[in-house]
This record gives structure tokens, C-alpha cells and sequence, in this order.
């Protein structure tokens, strides 16, 4: 093929090539046309291309090309010890997979050039290695990603690092709230090798779950800082990252093996268009991990979405819904009602309804939506956005599901000028039936818990009695004897059971004792 080819090629052709356009195979030297020609001609052409830019009208462009002496290296360089795919094109970013749980070694390289960071010598420098996501889409929910994850991984971490099989690596941490995240300190002096685990799989962030080769793709990044002047960890130095998927044990080799057998059976022309595998993965340059990132919920954040928080029981909204239901009361004319969302709800109410409803972190992902918007949502739609955990309770939410009590109780104050034993009922003049002026009112008390201090914080509530004068508490039993009040006599009440509740002021004067009859 070279000498036709040779001859329809021109010298004056030439000034049309760039430096670009010229890819060496083998012995074998690719044009940007798809001409391919010996090695020698194409030295002997690119000698005359550099004399030719050297002319006078050529020198204003060769002046912009940077030497080749200044290219900048990175001063670290981060090696993960897994192959990369061969199934990836020439311009792709490399693709590495790896087995769930298994230990991988990513070495640890001081690149600097002699002079370079002298400040850093004899010095040690802090990592910090993470697995994220590669999707934008994802990075942009990943805290209700995460968030999901843990719900249904309770106790696991996404990463974690092999400290036994680690060299070099001083001071390994992770943080519970970090769950994708471990750090630790490296002297540059010395060889460093830290081994990596990965306990997700990326099947477990698709809507459909149809097994390791549709999973989504992750990154390992790791950021490097050296010590600043407060005497943390906080001067950047340097980040890298590279693209995986995470398979069940074992999933990974038959990933790659399948890879494999699939280019060995294209053409040497297709095969052209590929990266070839490599044994190890060169994590490439990248921009640091943002400041606020991932941070699992504390435990007590976590809890206050299972159990109302005790201040939700005022006295004022109780007296004002006749009640001590846990539900929110809102204005009557919202649209904004803590117990629904609705269809007419505006931009701004429906924003107001999450934070209303404890779902403040996702207010700036419904930010356009309407409460017609919301609701039109189905709950795998609401899983998928907002994982497993929020998801459900924000759909139970929108369609205004109330968690029913585990017990209802019934009280009254006794008066002190009426009997429990009067009439309810009366006549008028007219001979009609009318309701009694003695007539006893009673408040309904829901009961999350069933303990006494519950039960006692409600009854104070709705008596309009302070929490800190009530001494003791009791029920009044057979032949009018005075029973201490329980945790284990309130599990014990039926459903719906009727109290009086009298009052007896204590031995000293200042406090009082309840008497439930």
C-alpha cells in the first residue's frame, strides 16, 4: 500500500498536516486521513513538516506550542493494581472493574520532579480516598442515594481500607457520618501502598435491577493536602480519579473475560478503534472533592423521623384542637395543611409543606414543583429520587397516611362544684332535651408511647396543670384504693379507656397528686 499511497501524496500536501494528525502503529504510521505509510517516510516527512513551520510566516503559530521540556507533571500519581477494560474507544476514559469487598492495591507515587514542592520534604501528607459517583444525575441526588443505601445496608460502609494489607499509611480513619470516605497520612519518602475494599455494587443505584452490566458506573478519587497554617490538613496539593463498576464477588473477572473474548472477535480494523487492556489503572488529574459533601445523618436526626419530637405537645395546640393529637394544625385557609398537600398548592406552599413535614433537604429538588407536581408522583418515582427511606414517608405524606395510635385514652378534670354523677341531660320549660350545665367534657389523649411519662406530659397538657408540680400519679382501684401509676399498668389499659382525673395537693403544699377514677 505505501508506495501508491506515496505517490499521490504532495510535499505542498503536507503543510495541511498538524502534529495531531500523525498516530504511530507499530511500524506503521496512521495519517489523520486513514493513510497509513512506513515509519521511515513519515520521520523523513515530519523532519521536513517542523523545517517548513520553521519559515518566517509559520513562526507566529509555532511560537504558541509549548515546549516539550515544560510539560507539567503531576507531583503525585496514584496507580490502582486492576486491568482496564479492553471494550473501551481510543478517546474514552478507561474503565476498571472491580469485585465487591475484595481488597485492591492503589500505589501511592511521589512524582515530583528534583526542586519541586520543596516544602514538602521530610514531610508527610494527608489522603483522602472515596468512592462516588460518575453520573452527574446522581452526584446531584447523592445524599438521598446514600442516604437509601444505608437504610438498607444498616451498619455497612460503601468503602473501607484494608489496614492490614496497607504499607506505608499512617493513621487510617473513617468517620460513621462518611460513609463513602476513609483518610489517612503517607510519608513521601517512604513506599506507600494502601488497599481499597468497595462494599457497593452499582446495581444498587438503578431503578431496575438487571445485573452487573447495566449497573452505574462509580469513581475512586483521591485528594491530597499537605499541612497548612492552622495546623490541619487543609492545603490542596493535588486529586485524581478514575471510572469503575463494582460487581459481586467474582463478577468482575467475568466481566473482563467476556470483554476479552468479544474484541477477539472483531476485525483488525475495528480493533483499531479500541484501547488496548492494561494491567493497572492510572488514576487521571481531576478537580477536588467539594467541602459539603456526603454526610450520613446522625442517629438522633435518623430517629426524630420515626417518633415525634416531645415539643411537638403544646399547651396552646392542644387547647386550640380540643385534642393532643401529634398532627400539626395549620391555618384553615392554607394550603400548606401539615396532614395534606393540595392540587392547588402553589410553588412556595409546596415549599413550605416539606419543611413543614420534615423533608428540608429536598426542597431545592422540588424547587419548580407545585403541589399538583408532587402529587402526580408515583411512589417508585419518589423511591428513585429520593431512596427507600424518604421516599416512602414522603409518598405516605402526600397521601395524608397517619400512623394510627397504639392507645386512646379518655380524661376529664373533675369539678369541684359538680358531681360525676349528674344528670347529662335536663328539660326546658318547653319540655325539649338539652345538654346539662354539668356536663363533662373529655379530651382525647393519643398515645405514641405507652409509658406513664406520656401519659402524664398529655393529661398536664390538657388539665392546664405545670409538668413540674405534678408529684405522683395514681389510679384508683377496688374499694377506693390509690394505685401508683406504671409503664406497665399503661400497656395494660384497654382501648379507649375513661378517666376523671382529681386533684389532691401534696404533703408539702406546693405540688399536687393525680387520681385517675
Amino acid at each position: 500500500m505505501g508506495t501508491e499511497c506515496l505517490g499521490v501524496i504532495q510535499w505542498n500536501e503536507l503543510l495541511r498536516f498538524q502534529e495531531a494528525d500523525v498516530v504511530f502503529v507499530g511500524s506503521m504510521v496512521q495519517l489523520g486521513c486513514g493513510t497509513r505509510v512506513g515509519t521511515a517516510w513519515a520521520r523523513s516527512a515530519e523532519k521536513t513538516h517542523r523545517d517548513v513551520l520553521a519559515l518566517p510566516i509559520f513562526k507566529q503559530e509555532d511560537s504558541s506550542l509549548p515546549p516539550e521540556n515544560e510539560t507539567k507533571n503531576p507531583p503525585f500519581q496514584y496507580v490502582l493494581c486492576a486491568a482496564t477494560s479492553p471494550a473501551v474507544k481510543l478517546h474514552d476514559e478507561t474503565l476498571t472493574y472491580l469485585n465487591q469487598g475484595q481488597s485492591y492495591e492503589v500505589r501511592m507515587l511521589d512524582n515530583r520532579k528534583p526542586g519541586e514542592l520543596p516544602e514538602l520534604n521530610n514531610k508527610m501528607v494527608k489522603s483522602i480516598v472515596r468512592v462516588v459517583f460518575h453520573d452527574r444525575r446522581l452526584q446531584y441526588t447523592e445524599h438521598q442515594q446514600l442516604e437509601g443505601w444505608k437504610w438498607n445496608r444498616p451498619g455497612d460502609r460503601l468503602l473501607d481500607i484494608d489496614i492490614p494489607m496497607s504499607v506505608g499509611i499512617v493513621e487510617p480513619k473513617t468517620h460513621p457520618s462518611q460513609l463513602n470516605a476513609a483518610e489517612f497520612l503517607w510519608d513521601l519518602n517512604k513506599r506507600t501502598s494502601v488497599f481499597v475494599q468497595v462494599h457497593c455494587i452499582s446495581t444498587e443505584f438503578t431503578p431496575r435491577k438487571h445485573g452487573g452490566e447495566k449497573g452505574v458506573p462509580f469513581r475512586i478519587q483521591f485528594d491530597t493536602f499537605a499541612l497548612g497554617d492552622s495546623g490541619d490538613y487543609t492545603e490542596h496539593l493535588h486529586s485524581a480519579s478514575c471510572q469503575i463498576k463494582v460487581f459481586k464477588p467474582k463478577g468482575a473477572d467475568r466481566k473482563q473475560k467476556t470483554d476479552r473474548e468479544k474484541m477477539e472477535k472483531r476485525t483488525a480494523q475495528e480493533k483499531e478503534k479500541y484501547q488496548p487492556s492494561y494491567d493497572t489503572t492510572i488514576l487521571s488529574e481531576c478537580s477536588p472533592w467539594p467541602d459539603n459533601a456526603y454526610t450520613s445523618t446522625n442517629q438522633a436526626a435518623t430517629l426524630s423521623f420515626a417518633s415525634t419530637p416531645l415539643s411537638t405537645y403544646t399547651t396552646s395546640s392542644v387547647l386550640d384542637s380540643d385534642s393532643s393529637s401529634p398532627n400539626h394544625q395549620a391555618d384553615p385557609g392554607s394550603h400548606v395543611n401539615s396532614e395534606q398537600l393540595s392540587p392547588t398548592a402553589s410553588i412556595q406552599d409546596t415549599q413550605k409543606w416539606l419543611l413543614k413535614n420534615r423533608f428540608s433537604s429536598y426542597t431545592r429538588l422540588f424547587s419548580n414543583f407545585s403541589g399538583s407536581d408532587l402529587l402526580k408522583l408515583t411512589r417508585d418515582d419518589l423511591v428513585q429520587i429520593c431512596g427507600p427511606a424518604d421516599g416512602i414517608r414522603l409518598f405516605n405524606a402526600l397521601k395524608s397516611r397517619s400512623v394510627r395510635p397504639r392507645l386512646t385514652v379518655y380524661v376529664c378534670k373533675e369539678s369541684l362544684q359538680e358531681s360525676p354523677l349528674l344528670d347529662r341531660h335536663s328539660t326546658n320549660e318547653n319540655g325539649e332535651h338539652c345538654l346539662s350545665s354539668g356536663l363533662h367534657v373529655y379530651h382525647a389523649l393519643y398515645l405514641e408511647e405507652l409509658t406513664a411519662a406520656e401519659l402524664i406530659r398529655k393529661m398536664a397538657c390538657v388539665c392546664s396543670i405545670p409538668l413540674g408540680t405534678i408529684n405522683q400519679v395514681y389510679r384508683q382501684g377496688p374499694t377506693g384504693i390509690h394505685i401508683l401509676l406504671s409503664d406497665q399498668m399503661v400497656y395494660n389499659f384497654p382501648d379507649e379507656s375513661c378517666f376523671l382525673i382529681s386533684t389532691v395537693k401534696d404533703e408539702s403544699g406546693e405540688g399536687l397528686h393525680l387520681i385517675l377514677k
